[in-house]
């Protein structure tokens, strides 16, 4: 990513090629349509490429911070044309995956299960909310009638126990 931030195309190049399947993924999964998909996954990459010496390896991965991007970049397409479809309505993603792939995101999903419920029931709710369906903290703040700053730390802290859970 640093090489991406300094201009090196073959850096850029190598690390579209390592992260466009997944980062496709999430845009299809957050679109539920592959022709946007494709818009918001193109976004990400010219978003990538403009803030790519702004990356802090120190925060986050690569693959995080693009995926965070892919994710952010979609939900936001998604409330600009006013499609707030719930989760349960978004297409089920035909993946070409191999069955040792599937078996692995199963297995992933079973354990981000799991460490959720180790969370307070309205953290995990807030968290689901907020990942899953895409709301902004302030929408859940004022949702639930609770200080932005307060949601903001009450999932953060579920954040940072589920990536302890995870082993991340």
């Amino acid at each position: 990513m640093q090489a991406c931030g300094k201009g090196n195309r073959l850096a850029f190049e190598a690390m579209y090629h390592a992260t466009s399947a997944r980062l496709f993924g999430i845009c299809l999964h957050y679109s539920g349509n592959r022709a946007e998909a494709e818009e918001v996954l193109q976004e990400v990459y010219i978003m990538a490429w403009l803030k790519a010496s702004r990356f802090d390896p120190q925060l986050a991965s690569a693959m995080t911070w693009l995926a965070t991007m892919a994710r952010n970049k979609a939900i936001d397409r998604r409330r600009a044309h006013r499609r707030h479809d719930p989760l349960e309505t978004i297409p089920e993603l035909s993946t070409q995956d191999s069955i040792p792939d599937s078996l692995e995101r199963e297995q992933q999903g079973s354990q981000l299960d799991r460490c959720l419920e180790t969370l307070e029931e309205a953290q995990q709710r807030y968290i689901r909310v907020a990942f899953f369906e895409g709301c902004s903290y302030a929408e859940l703040a004022e949702r639930h009638g609770i200080a932005l700053g307060t949601m903001k730390s009450w999932i953060r802290r579920g954040l940072l126990r589920l990536r302890l859970c995870l082993g991340l």
